[in-house]
Order: structure tokens, then sequence, then C-alpha cells
């Protein structure tokens, strides 16, 4: 869920449009910590923060709470390719 919310903001951030012809790649993570279990019926609160981008390569730092708590934690990296 949190590599999802990363594409989402890569668009944002590249300040593109989703459509057909744009892909998004998960290229990578890092630092993966998991604090506790999600169990179904949880509210999940996530945050994703741009670290830096360059060429189509984004990198995030995100982390998701469950009542306050850290479930989980992770460096995301995602790229952005356009098809011809």
């Amino acid at each position: 869920a949190m590599a999802q919310a990363a594409a989402v903001l890569s668009f944002e951030s590249a300040d593109e449009l989703p459509d057909e012809k744009m892909l998004v790649y998960f290229a990578g993570i890092d630092a993966a910590r998991f604090k506790r279990p999600v169990e179904p019926g949880d509210q999940m609160i996530m945050d994703v923060t741009l670290l830096r981008s360059k060429g189509g390569i984004f990198k995030f730092a995100s982390r998701a709470s469950v009542d306050g708590d850290l479930a989980a934690e992770a460096e995301l990296m995602c790229a952005l390719r356009r098809l011809p």
C-alpha cells in the first residue's frame, strides 16, 4: 500500500497526468521495518514524503501507522517511463 501511495505521488511530483502510455515501476525498497501487525478492520494512515528525484526516478520515505502506533516504515523508489 505504501508503494502504491508513492506511485501516485510520483505523478504529482513529476507534474504528469496518469494515462495509458505512462508506467510506474517499483524500483526498490530500503530500510523496511515492520513494527506491528495490521489486521482487517484497522485504519492504516500512510505518510509518504519525497526525498529526492532525478531523471524520472523518485525516492520516498514512507510510514504507516494504526491508531497512532507505527506499523511499518521504508524507503521506496519508483521510476516513471512513457511508452513510445
